[in-house]
Formats: structure tokens, sequence, C-alpha cells
């Protein structure tokens, strides 16, 4: 080791222990997408058969990809690097590196804008359990229910009313009306995030997750064994995992367990970056890495594996046990607490969990860009806590107006999906390819209890890169064109159009008894051959020209929402061209400086200050 004297540069803060980094870790993997997201993607794409590809993704990709982090992350702290372009641009001086690490700091900034939102829903339902809004509800609405499926249905139906005022479904620009209440949870969100990243990395993220993920677990733990004592609970168990194995044929099914890997163990995302800059230099990554990923499994596969499509198959039957995240996360489950014992006490847990595990990962965001403007500009955490605290609560500002449909959000969340995959696939290439497989895998054998095994530098170089390639392709091939049209009003517009006259042709020719084939040429002949030629009113009948009116009315809010697509996508654009711009901008000055005096002073590859 080098007794040359260190940088001028004040040496950043480390973790403080090994069980903190791997809550820490794990709590940024943990949260929405484990308790939520995955039980809906395994229960509507094969069940047990599903974690066929699951298991496969796991090992050839988020194993694999989260090595690399780590060890990128490990060696980009040797050079006094805690933000995702400074670590790139240490590892590779050249223009690249900065475009992928501004991209890998977008992400997490991106996605906390709306990840909040979500955060502060989970508080409020929370806070509804916890003082009987939802059994005074349901105690109004089932009265007058005959059986236990008129009572399911007016219980889901209630809660789906509930969630939409909650969510501000039916209207832009509700969610900052309505009393406020929203702004009010989404402050108090805020508050408790900058409050613990406002003390650091180890007297602020390291000290809460040591107490929120063994509360988290605890929670979890709790709700899953009054789950598996419920009776005849093993019905919802093969509803979720009795395998379907033709299933495994279809691509799509291949397509979700690999994306449910990104969001499992967060790898693409730039956070497992910052996190393990703050490593030693010697701290062990390999069973690091395999300890937080194991917890997050643990938690999502065992826990809510087995909590919520179960139960929700228990009580309300399948077709309220496969819906996605929402579905699952604000209806079904309020509707599960009102069958349940306890329910109130339950629910008030379940979201309180959530909300946990929603803080745990929201913190993980916002650490990368506060290493960036700290390493980047030298500004002190205050000031850094500000300026990002402005521009988040600017994105999430409207998030919260563009608020039907969830608009603004499956937008974002679109396209933050993407860049995820980019940037986890140019991570895995530079790290094999630009870096060097062999020479990465020594590296990440550096301190390591466990040394992984030759293989995984011909797995990282080869079958990894060419896995996520494959993804990258497929997933865009299927996603990228809708949403590319959806950014286009004039079509939008057309389309929702020609919705309103087809829909007013199937109405009207129903009760001649004609069938599928026969009423899509009848709606071909009066409408026009092109899907997306306007439609000529004046030639159309007399009965169909009564529906002008609403056909307008879809018209213009269809290309409303298109403009807002644009929008979203023309910001999040904006905004990484603007963090390119910075990051080239520090690289070039003072990240530079610091690399150069770090490499000065005897850090490297092989030795380190």
């Amino acid at each position: 080791m080098s007794t040359s004297p260190q940088p001028d540069l004040a040496v950043k803060e480390k973790w403080g222990s090994k069980i903190g980094v791997v809550l820490a870790v794990a709590g940024s993997a943990v949260g929405l997408g484990n308790f939520l997201r995955f039980p809906g993607q395994a229960a509507n794409n094969g069940g047990g058969a599903f974690m066929i590809p699951y298991i496969i993704s796991f090992v050839l990709l988020g194993i694999p990809i989260a090595w690399c982090e780590w060890t990128m992350g490990r060696l980009g702290g040797r050079f006094g690097q805690n933000s995702a372009p400074g670590i790139m641009f240490a590892l590779w001086r050249r223009w690249p590196a900065k475009v992928l690490g501004a991209m890998t700091l977008l992400i997490p900034v991106v996605i906390y804008m709306y990840y909040v939102l979500l955060e502060a829903w989970c508080l409020d339902y929370c806070i509804e359990f916890a003082k009987g809004g939802f059994a005074e509800m349901y105690a109004k609405i089932t009265t007058a229910s005959s059986d236990h499926t008129a009572e399911v249905q007016a219980v889901v139906e209630a809660t789906d009313a509930h969630w939409e005022t909650t969510s501000g479904g039916s209207e832009h620009g509700i969610l900052l009306r309505e009393g406020g209440r929203t702004i009010w949870l989404v402050s108090i969100c805020f508050l408790v995030n900058f409050y613990i990243i406002y003390h650091g990395v180890t007297r602020g993220i390291e000290v809460f997750c040591k107490w929120a993920m063994p509360l988290l677990v605890l929670c979890a733990v709790i709700i899953l064994l009054r789950v598996l004592t419920l009776p005849n609970i093993s019905s919802g168990l093969g509803f979720m995992w009795n395998p379907q194995w033709e299933q495994l044929k279809n691509p799509q099914v291949w397509l979700a367990a690999a994306g449910q890997i990104f969001f499992s163990l967060s790898v693409g995302f730039g956070l497992i970056l910052c996190y393990s800059s703050y490593l030693r230099s010697n701290d062990d990554v390999v069973l690091t890495s395999l300890s937080a990923s194991s917890a997050n499994e643990f938690c999502e596969v065992i826990l809510a594996g087995l909590i919520v499509v179960p139960t929700a198959f228990l009580f309300l039957g399948a077709e309220n046990a496969t819906k996605g995240l929402f579905g699952l996360g604000f209806v079904t489950i309020p509707a599960i607490m009102h069958f349940m014992p306890l329910g109130n006490f339950f629910g008030a847990m379940w979201f309180g969990l959530l909300f946990l595990a929603a803080v745990t990962s929201s913190l993980s965001m916002l650490q990368p860009a506060i290493a960036f403007l700290e390493d980047a500009f030298a500004l002190p955490r205050r000031a850094s806590i500000a300026i990002l605290g402005i521009i988040t609560a600017g994105g999430a500002t409207l998030t919260m107006y563009f608020s039907k449909n969830t608009l603004a959000l499956d937008h974002t969340d679109f396209w933050c999906n993407l860049m995820m995959i980019i940037a986890a696939t140019f991570q895995v290439l530079i790290f094999g390819w630009v870096i060097g497989a062999a020479r990465g895998v020594k590296e990440m054998n550096r301190g390591a209890d466990l040394h992984v095994p030759r293989v995984v530098a011909f797995v990282i170089r080869f079958i990894t890169p060419t896995f996520l390639i494959v993804i990258l392709v497929m997933w865009g091939y299927h996603n990228l064109p809708d949403y590319i049209r959806g950014m286009n009003p004039a079509r939008q517009g057309i389309v929702a159009e020609r919705a309103v006259y087809a829909q007013a042709i199937e109405d009207n020719f129903t009760d001649t008894g004609l069938d599928a084939e026969v009423l899509a040429s009848k709606v071909e002949e009066l409408l026009g051959p092109e899907e997306d030629q306007p439609v000529n009113v004046a030639e159309l009948p007399a009965w169909l020209q009564q529906h002008q009116e609403t056909a307008e009315e879809d018209r213009r809010a269809a290309a409303a929402d298109a403009n807002i697509a644009r929008f979203v996508f023309m910001g999040i654009i904006g905004f990484y061209i603007m963090l390119v711009v910075l990051s080239d901008i520090a690289c070039r000055n003072r990240i530079g400086r610091m690399i150069d005096q770090w490499e000065d002073s005897g850090a490297g590859w092989e030795t380190s200050p």
C-alpha cells in the first residue's frame, strides 16, 4: 500500500458495518416492485412455471450485473468517486463513460419524482386503515349485500372508486385540489427522505435501514403467518404457484421475468454503483452482493409470493387476484382486509410495511444525485439537498397534476425502464470488453471470502450482454411502437374518434345477430379501411352522426393526452442532455482533477492509497 500523502480533497465517508451496507442495498431493492409487481407478474405469467425464466434471468442477468456494479462502484470509490459519472469516467477516460454516467444518474432521480407519490399513497392507506376509514366505508356499502358474491362485488367497486379518487385518475389537476391532502402526504414523504439523506450514508441511510429492514421483514412475517393459518389457503397457494407449463412457449413470459429481475435487484438504476463506492478498497463485494440479493429474493418470492395473490384468490376470486401493481396494491389488498379477521390491524401493518419499503428504496434514488453535486461542484450537503429538493419537487408536482389515468406516471416509468435496460447493457459491455472480464473478475475477488470462478468472466463477457441485447430488442419491439404512436396527437385523436363511431356501429347492429367478423367489415365499410385516416362525418348515416359531439370530445382528450406523453418524453430528454453537459464539465474539471490526485497518491487497479 502506498505511503504517498492523501490528496487535498477530503476522504469520503464509508459504510460503518457489513450488515449496514447489506441492509441498505437490500432496502434499495426491496420496494413496491417486490410486494406488488412480482406477485402479479408471476400469477399472470405461468404461476410456478414463471419461476423457470425468473431463476434463469436471476443467474444470467441479475447476479452478474450486480457483481459488475458492485465491483465498478468499489473501484470508483478508490478514486474518490461516489457518483455514476465520476465512477464511469475513472474507469474509462472516454466520452461514452460520461454519457452513460449521466444516464445512470438520471434514472433514479426521475423515478423518485413519481415514486414519492406511490410512497404517499401507501402512507395514506396506512393511516386510513389505522383510523378505521375503510371499515366505515365497507360497512355502508355491504348492508344490502345478499350473498358473498354480491358483497365481494360491492367491496371491490367501492375500493376501486376510492382508489380513483386517491390517485386522481378521473381528472388532471385533482391531486392539487381536494383539500390538499395529497400535497401534505407527499410533503411528509419528502421531509422524511431528505431528513435521512441529510445525515449522510453512515448516520442517515445506514442507521435508518438497520431499523427499517428488520421491522419491514417482521411485519411481513406476521402477515404471512396470519395468511398461512387462514382456512382453505391451500387453494390460493395452488392458484398462485401451480405451474402453467404452456406459458413457457410465450416470449412475453420470458421478457416479463427478465424485466422483473431489474426491479428485484435494482440493477441498471445506478444505485448499486453509488452505494458500493462507499465500501473500503478490500471490502468483500461477492458475498455482500449475494447477501443483499438473497435478502431481496426472500422478501419477493417467499413473503410477497405467499401473501398477496393467494389471499386475494381466497377471498375475492381469480378475477381480482391477477391485477397489476395498482390494482393489486390499492384495490385488491384493501378489499381483502374487509374479509380478513382483524382486517384494520393487518391493513395498517401491510401499508406501513409498504411505506417503509418505499422509503428505503427512495433514499437510494436520492443519494447518487447528492453525491454528484458534492463531487462535481464541491457543494455542501445543505446546498445539494436544496437543489435536488427543488428539482424533484417540480417533477413530482407535474406527476401529481397530470394524474388522469396516471398518465404522466406511466409514461415516465416507461422511459425509465427503457433507459435502465440500456444502462445495464452498456455497463456490462464496459466491464467485459473495455475493462476486461478477466481483469474485472480479479478485482471482484479482491478481499472476497468466496471467490467467483473463472467461468463468470465468460458469462459477463458473452452470455449476459447477449441476453441483455435480446431483451432490449424484444422489449423495444413489443412496447416502443405503441409509445411512439402515443406521442402523435393527430393520430391518437383519430383513433379515439373512430373508436366512438365503431362502438356505436357495434351497438346498433348487436341485436341483428351479426358475428364479430361481419361487424368488423361493417365498421370498415362505414368508417373506411384506414385506421389512421380521419372520419368523414358528412358521409356517415344520420343515426351515426348523432355521436359526433362525443367523438369530438374523445378526439380532443386523446390529442391532449398525446401532447402530455410528448411533453414527458421531451422533459426527460432535456433533463438528460443537461446532465450530460454537467457531467462533461465536471469530468473536465473537478472530478478529473480528483481522479488524477488519487492516482498520483497510489490509487489504481492493483494498489490503493
